[in-house]
């Protein structure tokens, strides 16, 4: 989709940090980070967010997840904690619609979150 930010990182006509990419997925630090390791783990292919997802997509969203722990690894952040989230939905959150999790950590977490 021409207009998915997202989609623009994956397609290269916007500029980001990668840090991690394989045929399925990339991830990158946010640009607005919201904790001191804050990494999005994007799909490539365009999914406007969870709920868009089906049975077919299963090895995909096990890679999204594989990609986030080891980006949790990467940065540091294993021992101290680590939170993954997926906002699904404006109420949510959720502002980009491309499917996407949020590694946060390297500080503390209160629950319920929001």
């Amino acid at each position: 989709m021409a207009e998915c930010i997202f989609c623009q990182i994956v397609g290269g006509a916007i500029p980001a940090k990668k840090i991690y990419e394989d045929d399925q997925v990339i991830a990158f630090d946010d640009m607005n980070p919201q904790a001191r390791v804050h990494v999005l783990v994007i799909p490539k292919r365009h999914l406007g967010s969870l709920d868009d997802t089906q049975d077919s997509d299963g090895a995909l969203l096990g890679q999204l997840m594989i990609v986030c722990a080891k980006m949790a690894r990467e940065r540091g952040i294993v021992e101290s904690g680590y939170r993954v989230v997926a906002n699904t939905g404006r109420g949510a959150g959720q502002t980009v619609f491309h499917l996407h999790w949020h590694v946060l950590g390297g500080r503390s977490f209160e629950w319920p979150p929001g």
